[in-house]
């Protein structure tokens, strides 16, 4: 090694962009207004089960709580190989985020109504656990009728497309 590089190897991780719980429902039950992405606080114990692909965000939701966030009711599996120090698999998880990013959301759900809800957990380029969370606003039955709508006249669409293109 050179005097240069200070004697550290850069290594390349094989988790780049591993999705490993998403919540489609979200999209479906909310109409997101704007997206973020959060670093989760985490044992190690949650890594090693996380890259075992073992979560659930479906029912979570995100709760502002001593401008913090937290992570509320998102199951990680506990890992098959821990000991006596096996993290709890619902626990609160703190997400981490710039401060003017956690006004701007705890804003939003003071004075507009919204609701904060996690979209994606997901493994960065750099094998960081982060979360993609949205401010979002809760979607009424007729405009959840009205995405069905869109959706099935897209795939219409598509269908005569294929067939006749």
């Amino acid at each position: 090694m050179s005097a240069k590089s200070g004697g550290r190897k850069k290594r390349k991780d094989s988790g780049g962009g591993k999705v490993i719980a998403d919540n489609r429902k979200a999209r479906y039950n909310y109409e997101i207004i704007d997206t973020f992405e959060a670093g989760i606080a985490l044992q190690g114990t949650e890594v090693k089960a996380l890259r075992e692909s073992g979560a659930n965000i479906r029912e979570s939701y995100i709760s502002p709580e001593h401008n913090e966030l937290f992570l509320v009711n998102a199951h990680i599996d506990e890992y098959k190989f821990g000991n006596r120090n096996n993290h709890t698999p619902r626990r609160p998880r703190k997400l981490l985020m710039k401060r003017r990013e956690i006004d701007k959301l705890g804003q939003g759900v003071q004075r507009d109504g919204l609701t904060i809800i996690p979209l994606k957990m997901y493994f960065n380029e750099r094998g960081l656990v982060k979360m993609a969370i949205g401010l979002a606003k809760g979607k009424k039955l007729h405009d959840k009728r009205e995405t069905e709508k869109k959706r099935d006249w897209a795939k219409q669409k598509a269908r005569v497309m294929k067939e006749f293109g």
